[in-house]
């Protein structure tokens, strides 16, 4: 019996001009497909911002013969025997590569032997080896925006066939925090539920739970402490408590929210307003 492909999939665009998104990067993509070869890439960005649309698109623009595989399921073996008279290879998650793996890759990027797309949701300074970043070009994609997943999300709903108002899709857009695959996921969802239930109000109540995207060892972890404690200090306590909030909801370990707040309180609070804090007794600290 035969699946219909999910909506992100069935969506995805075939050429350039259904591309949404990454307005920033047009310039450096019309060079690249210009250029006499199409030089080896990395695609560093959140998810669902067209990281792997984009090498795919860049691929098959190239012509030749394209591979694609993820780095999860890809083991070295497999990759020797599959990339004979492979011209360009489309990589996801990169990172997911041991540091000896990424050295498989050196030698052939080095000779030209194959051109490599690769995607990666995590800082390529930290999970790509020197060696194998010297060898490629760097691309950072950005969320995409509300307007251009608005634009998205029409699109999801008219292949849907689900007549879904403005105020729906506004909203769906907000929620999807910049993730395409999250958005489309979420109207193929909302296209399933009986039409008298579409309303904005009836969609609020009966929406799968979204999850903040972050993550306890990556960049979200130290960008939503940083911006936490950079709010105390610049005496924004609105941003302060939406920060304390993102770690929250992200699932961050209490103790470590704790201990930056105690850093915060000595550091910049403390020693910005001496006289208020040290004319206490010590005993008093304690008991606070």
């Amino acid at each position: 019996m035969s699946v219909s492909q999910p909506l992100p999939e069935s969506l995805r665009p075939e050429d350039f001009a259904a591309f949404v998104g990454q307005e920033h990067l047009a310039a450096r993509i019309k060079s690249l497909l210009s250029a006499p070869r199409l030089p080896s890439l990395l695609l560093f960005g959140p998810p669902g911002c067209g990281k792997s649309t984009l090498a795919l698109l860049l691929a098959r623009a190239r012509g030749g013969t394209v591979l694609r595989l993820s780095a999860p399921e890809a083991g070295l073996q497999q990759l020797r025997r599959q990339l004979n008279g492979v011209d360009i290879l489309v990589l996801d998650e990169l990172h997911r590569f041991s540091k000896a793996q990424q050295d498989f890759f050196l030698p052939l990027l080095e000779s030209g032997e194959i051109t490599m797309l690769a995607t990666t949701t995590e800082n390529p300074s930290f999970s790509v080896t020197r060696q194998l970043l010297s060898r490629l070009h760097v691309l950072r994609l950005r969320p995409l925006l509300k307007e251009e997943l608005v634009t998205l999300a029409k699109r999801g709903a008219e292949k849907e066939g689900a007549d879904l108002d403005d105020d729906v899709l506004g909203f769906l857009a907000g929620v999807s925090n910049g993730d395409a695959r999250t958005l489309l996921n979420l109207i193929e969802y909302v296209a399933s539920m009986p039409e008298d239930k579409r309303s904005l109000n009836e969609v609020r109540q009966n929406l799968p739970e979204i999850l903040s995207r972050h993550d306890k060892d990556g960049d979200n972890h130290y960008e939503l402490a940083s911006a936490l404690i950079k709010s105390i200090r610049g005496s924004d306590p609105d941003a302060a408590l939406y920060y304390l909030a993102c770690l929250v909801e992200g699932g961050e370990d209490p103790r470590f929210i704790c201990r930056r707040l105690i850093l915060s309180a000595s550091e910049d609070i403390g020693l910005a307003l001496p006289l208020y804090l040290w004319p206490w007794p010590v005993s008093r600290l304690w008991n606070l």
